[in-house]
C-alpha cells in the first residue's frame, strides 16, 4: 500500500527524481555544525508553543477587573492583556509551562544564530561562494532580537512597558521623521491610544514569524544547493565532503536532536522561572522597577543607552538628542552593516576572491580573530553596563563612578582582547609552524610554606610540528571525475573493509 501510494505521488509530482541524491547528501560531523541546528529547533520549538499561547492571549489594552487565579492581584484595574497573561500562567493547564516555554525558546534561538554566525565568521565560512547565505544569517538575527523584543512587550506589564517606552523615545530621536514614526506606530503620544500591543501582536505572530520561516527555508536551499563546509583534515580537499549521509545516519542523528532541544527547553520552562509579571505589576507611566535588565540580545543596546553622555545638538530648528541617536540608532546601524559588508570587505582587503570549501581555523586567521575578538568584547562591555545601577548597590559605590568606569572600559577592554587574541593566534601559528614552546616558569610551594621556582622541563612536541591523527574517512563525496584526495580516501577506506572501489556516494558538485 506505500509502495503505491509513493508511487502514485512520484507519477505526478517527480520526488524520485532528486530524491535518491538528497538522501546521500552527505553532512560533515563536526560537533559545531550542531549549532546552527539548535537555532533551526529552538524556531520549531517557537511556532508550537506560540500557536498554544495565541489561543489563550487577548492582545488589548481595554481595562478589565481581575477575577482569576492569583490572589493577590484580585480586583485590581488591569488590561486585557496583562490580565490574559497572567490567567495563562495560573489558570490554564500547562500554561505556564508554555509560556516559559516559549520565552527560553526566543533567548536560546537569538543566542543559538549568534555562537553560531561567530562559528562562521571565525572559520571564514562566509567567504565566496556563500555571501548570501551570510547576509540572510545577519537578516535572521535582526528579525529575532526585534521580534523577541515586540514578544516581550506584549503583555503589557510594568517591565516591557518600560521598554516600549524607551522603544518609544528611541523612535522619536530619529532627526526629521522620528515624530512621524513615533505617532503613526504608537497611535499619538505615548502610550498612545490602545492601538500598539495589538498592532505588535499581528507582527509577532504572523508577519515576522512568515518572513523568518521564509528565510529559513532559503538558508537551507543554499546549504543543500551548495557545498558542505568542513574542517581541513585527512582525506578532505575543496572537491569533497567526508561526513554522513543524510538516509539514515544524518536523518536519525538529527531528529534525535530536535527531541532533545525540544526536551530541554521545555524542562527550562518547567523548572526555571523567567519573566514573572504577576511580580512586576500592571504597567503605569509613573512606576519603574529597581535591577530588571531586558532580555540578553538586548542588554547590549540598553547598556549604550546608559553610559551614553548627555549630548544633544540643534539644528534648524530641530533638537537632536545624541544621547539617543548614537546609541539606539547609529550603532545597531553601523553593526548590522558591517556584519553585511564584512565578506566583501576581506575580499578586497586580501585579494581572495577564490570559492572556499575548507574552513580556516582561527589561529590561522589572526587579524581577522582578533578583530572578532576585540568586536566581542566590545559588546560584552556595553552588556554588562545594562546593570550599571545593580552593580553601584551592590559595591556601594557612586553610579557616576560605574559610569565613567564603562565608558573608559568600552575603548580600552576592546584593544586589549583583540590584540591579546591576535598574538595568541600568531603563537599558535608559529608553534604549528615548527617554531619552539616557550619554557614555563613553575611556582612550588612546600608543606612548610617556603616557595620555589623553576623552569620547566622539556615537553614531548617541542618543536615538532603536531599532526592530527590520522583518521579514516566514513563516507566520502567525491568530485564528478573521482579524483582528489577524498576519492582516494574513499577507495583506501573501501579497501580496508574489503568492499568495492566502485563510487558508492553521489556528487556533491
Amino acid at each position: 500500500m506505500v509502495s503505491r501510494a509513493t508511487g502514485w505521488l512520484d507519477d505526478r509530482v517527480g520526488l524520485s527524481k532528486g530524491g535518491r541524491t538528497m538522501l546521500d547528501k552527505i553532512f560533515p560531523d563536526h560537533w559545531s555544525f550542531m549549532l546552527g541546528e539548535i537555532a533551526l529547533y529552538s524556531f520549531v520549538v517557537l511556532l508550537v508553543t506560540g500557536v498554544f499561547l495565541t489561543l489563550y492571549f487577548d492582545p488589548s489594552t481595554k481595562e478589565v477587573i481581575y477575577h482569576g487565579a492569583y490572589l493577590p492581584l484580585r480586583g485590581q484595574k488591569v488590561s486585557a492583556a496583562y490580565a490574559s497573561t497572567v490567567d495563562l500562567s495560573f489558570s490554564v493547564r500547562f500554561g505556564l509551562v508554555m509560556r516559559q516555554a516559549h520565552h527560553w525558546a526566543a533567548d536560546v534561538f537569538v543566542g543559538a544564530i549568534a555562537v553560531h554566525m561567530a562559528r562562521i565568521f571565525f572559520t571564514g565560512a562566509f567567504r565566496k561562494p556563500r555571501e548570501l547565505n551570510w547576509a540572510i544569517g545577519v537578516t535572521l538575527l535582526t528579525l529575532a532580537i526585534v521580534n523577541g523584543f515586540i514578544g516581550y512587550s506584549l503583555p503589557d506589564d510594568l517591565i516591557s512597558g518600560t521598554g516600549l517606552r524607551i522603544a518609544f523615545s528611541i523612535l522619536l530621536s530619529i532627526p526629521l521623521v522620528g515624530t512621524y514614526l513615533a505617532f503613526f506606530l504608537f497611535g499619538g503620544n505615548f502610550p498612545g491610544n490602545g492601538v500598539i500591543i495589538p498592532r505588535l501582536f499581528i507582527v509577532h505572530v504572523l508577519i515576522l514569524p512568515a518572513i523568518i520561516a521564509a528565510l529559513i527555508g532559503a538558508h537551507l536551499f543554499l546549504l543543500v544547493r551548495q557545498k558542505h563546509t568542513q574542517f581541513p583534515g585527512p582525506g578532505r580537499t575543496e572537491r569533497n565532503v567526508v561526513g554522513s549521509p543524510l538516509w539514515p545516519n544524518f536523518f536519525f542523528k538529527t531528529n534525535g536532536f530536535l527531541l532533545m532541544t525540544f526536551g530541554v527547553l521545555v524542562g527550562m520552562g518547567a523548572l526555571f522561572q523567567i519573566n514573572p509579571i504577576w511580580q512586576f505589576g500592571q504597567y503605569a507611566p509613573y512606576k519603574v522597577s529597581y535591577a530588571v535588565q531586558p532580555d540578553w540580545y538586548m542588554g547590549w543596546l540598553d547598556g549604550a543607552l546608559r553610559i551614553f553622555p548627555s549630548w544633544e545638538f540643534t539644528a534648524l530648528g530641530h533638537t537632536v538628542p545624541l544621547e539617543v541617536t548614537i546609541p539606539a540608532i547609529i550603532l545597531p546601524g553601523l553593526t548590522f552593516a558591517l556584519f553585511y559588508a564584512w565578506p566583501f570587505l576581506e575580499a578586497r582587503f586580501t585579494g581572495d576572491y577564490a570559492v572556499h570549501h575548507l574552513l580556516d581555523r582561527p589561529r590561522d586567521r589572526p587579524l581577522r580573530t582578533g578583530v572578532g575578538a576585540g568586536v566581542f568584547a566590545f559588546y560584552g562591555v556595553l552588556f554588562a553596563a545594562s546593570s550599571t545601577d545593580v552593580l553601584a548597590n551592590y559595591f556601594s559605590v557612586s553610579l557616576n563612578v560605574v559610569l565613567w568606569s564603562f565608558r573608559i572600559l568600552i575603548f580600552v577592554v576592546p584593544v586589549i582582547v583583540g590584540l591579546v587574541a591576535h598574538q595568541i593566534c600568531i603563537d599558535l601559528a608559529h608553534r604549528q609552524a615548527g617554531g619552539k614552546r616557550k619554557r614555563a616558569y613553575i611556582v612550588e610551594r612546600s608543606p612548610e610554606g617556603e616557595y620555589s621556582t623553576h623552569v620547566s622541563a622539556p615537553r614531548p612536541g617541542d618543536g615538532v610540528e603536531e599532526l592530527e591523527p590520522e583518521l579514516v574517512p566514513t563516507h566520502v563525496a567525491a568530485d564528478p571525475a573521482g579524483g582528489g584526495a577524498g576519492g582516494h580516501a574513499a577507495a583506501s577506506d573501501r579497501r580496508r573493509r574489503g568492499g568495492s572501489e566502485e563510487p558508492q556516494r553521489p556528487t556533491e558538485d
